[in-house]
Order: C-alpha cells, then sequence, then structure tokens
C-alpha cells in the first residue's frame, strides 16, 4: 500500500469526510531536507468533515496530525493541510 492510500484511509475511518484529496507532492521538494527519491514524503491534504465544526485551525491540524501520528514518524516529513467543516470550504477555495 502507498503511503497516499493509507493516508486516505486513516483519514476516512478516522473522520468520514464528504471530501478528501491526498496530493503526493514530493517531487516539488527534490533537493530539499526530508525529500526522498521516488517522493512520498511530502503531501497536501485538503479535508471537509463534521468532526472540524467549531474547532480552530490549530485544533483541526492537531486532530490529523494524531490520526497520522504513525506516518509522519515513518517517512512522511511534511504535511500541508487544509481542513474544514461543511460550509467553509467554498468560501476558503
Amino acid at each position: 500500500m502507498t503511503m497516499k492510500s493509507k493516508i486516505e484511509t486513516k483519514l476516512v475511518q478516522a473522520l468520514a469526510p464528504e471530501m478528501l484529496t491526498v496530493v503526493d507532492e514530493s517531487h516539488l521538494h527534490a533537493g530539499h531536507a526530508g525529500h526522498r527519491p521516488g517522493g512520498e514524503s511530502h503531501f497536501r491534504i485538503r479535508i471537509v468533515a463534521d468532526a472540524f465544526e467549531g474547532k480552530s485551525r490549530l485544533e483541526r491540524h492537531r486532530a490529523i496530525n494524531a490520526i497520522l501520528a504513525e506516518e509522519l514518524s515513518g517517512g512522511v516529513h511534511a504535511l500541508a493541510i487544509q481542513a474544514y467543516a461543511p460550509g467553509e470550504a467554498a468560501e476558503r477555495s
């Protein structure tokens, strides 16, 4: 299973998002810290889930980091996170 698939599976199981996009952006970080040949080190996540209702940006990021703790300690160097509650995403596209 690819790292992207692991991330998608964990977020779907934990948050049941109504929208989830996970993009491997590792190729954009060639030569930077944490980059590995073959990628799967830098990801961008865009997610909309009921679980984020009433949560601050920091709380949302902490929740995602906790869900992906194993991946962050074992290969994922960086996550760019855009996390929204339903109804917010359209205003922040």
